[in-house]
């Protein structure tokens, strides 16, 4: 039995895949790029969610599908809150990383169960696709948006209040930001050579 080798050339790869791959890998290397960038990131999917808006606004419709899109974002956002490791599932048998609720335990740092490069890659994409839903007349479900707008505030009001005391009962706050700075009590032109 030959091999592809003994034909003279090397394994081809399908160029489906390849094609695919090439994608991916751009892709990813666009992401890793704008990794460090927070408040540029943030600034982006704002203006998404703003164009998605008045995109409803201006048509009068899809608004089915700016609930379902609401209700995305406000687990996404719970999921931001939450810390990986829920200190209400206390089981005895399992030990892991807790959340200190004394001020001798040992400082934990507050992890996400959703970290927050994730949730804005989820937020930017789930936007997309949105819009994306209001380029077709199938998804244009006609309703009485008052209605809408009411069940997503009351559900807003209940997760929230659910989360917040969540957070009071574990004594953990979700948002830092970042470690303590202290003061340098020296004067630290000193240090610095005269020109």
């Amino acid at each position: 039995m030959m091999q592809d080798e003994d034909l003279g050339g090397p394994a081809r790869r399908n160029i489906f895949f390849q094609t695919i791959s090439k994608i991916s890998q751009a892709h990813q290397r666009y992401l890793d790029l704008w990794t460090p960038h927070v408040i540029s990131r943030w600034v982006f999917a704002l203006l998404l969610v703003i164009i998605f808006f008045l995109r409803v606004f201006l048509t009068q419709g899809w608004y089915i599908v700016t609930y379902a899109l609401g209700i995305y974002h406000l687990n996404l956002f719970i999921a931001f809150l939450t810390p990986k490791i829920d200190p209400a599932m206390d089981l005895d048998d399992i030990e892991g990383p807790e959340l200190p609720t004394r001020a001798n335990e040992e400082f934990r740092p507050f992890i996400r169960r959703l970290p927050e490069f994730k949730f804005w890659y989820s937020v930017t994409k789930s936007t997309i696709i949105a819009m994306i839903c209001t380029l077709f007349d199938f998804f244009n479900i006609p309703v009485f948006w008052p209605i809408l707008v009411m069940y997503f505030i009351t559900l807003f009001c209940i997760t929230m209040k659910r989360q917040i005391k969540h957070m009071i009962k574990y004594r953990y706050l979700p948002f830092t930001h970042g470690k303590p700075k202290y003061q340098n009590h020296e004067d630290t032109s000193r240090l610095i050579p005269a020109n």
